[in-house]
C-alpha cells in the first residue's frame, strides 16, 4: 500500500506453537486460520478501544481464502501478520492479511489471505447490520483488495 492516503495495515506479531507443525516439519495449512484468528482478536481490541469489539458483539465467519506462498517452519521468533479492511458491507466487512517474516527474522511472505466476517445475532440467529459507527471505525482501516495469485488481482 504505497499510497499515503491509504493507511498502513495493522501489524502484530503472533507466535507459532510446536504444535502448529504437521508430519512434514511445517505449520499446517489449518494452523493458518489459527493465526489469522489470533491477528483479529488483537487488532480489534486496539480498532475499538472506546466500545466493545465486534467479537463481543457476536460475529461470525462467513468465507476464508488463503494462498501460500512458501513453507513456514516452527522457531521460536513469531511471525508478522498484517490486517486490514477490503470490503465493508451491509451486515460485515472483509479483510485481507498478509502473513510474513518481522523485521530483523528474514523477508518471507509465507501467505496472503481474507476472511469474511458477518456481524450475527445469536438471539434471533440472524445478520445484523453494523452501526454507522463501527462502519466508520471499519473504514479507517481500509486498503486494497488482497492480491491473490489465481484471481489476477
Amino acid at each position: 500500500m504505497p499510497d499515503a492516503a491509504v493507511p498502513q495495515p495493522y501489524r502484530v506479531e503472533v507466535p507459532l506453537r510446536w504444535s502448529d507443525m504437521d508430519a512434514y516439519g511445517h505449520v499446517n495449512n489449518v494452523q493458518y486460520l489459527r493465526l489469522l484468528e489470533d491477528a483479529r482478536v488483537i487488532g480489534f481490541r486496539v480498532w475499538f478501544p472506546d466500545r466493545p469489539t465486534l467479537l463481543d458483539e457476536g460475529i461470525v465467519v462467513s468465507r476464508h481464502a488463503i494462498e501460500y506462498r512458501a513453507p513456514l517452519t516452527y522457531r521460536p521468533e513469531p511471525v508478522e501478520v498484517d490486517m486490514w479492511v477490503t470490503h465493508v458491507h451491509g451486515a460485515g466487512f472483509d479483510l485481507g492479511y498478509t502473513v510474513r517474516d518481522p523485521e530483523g527474522v528474514g523477508e518471507h511472505v509465507y501467505a496472503v489471505a481474507e476472511t469474511g466476517l458477518v456481524l450475527y445475532d445469536f438471539a434471533t440467529a440472524r445478520p445484523r447490520r453494523l452501526t454507522a459507527e463501527a462502519r466508520e471505525q471499519l473504514s479507517a482501516h481500509r486498503g486494497e483488495p488482497v492480491r491473490f495469485r489465481w484471481a489476477n488481482r
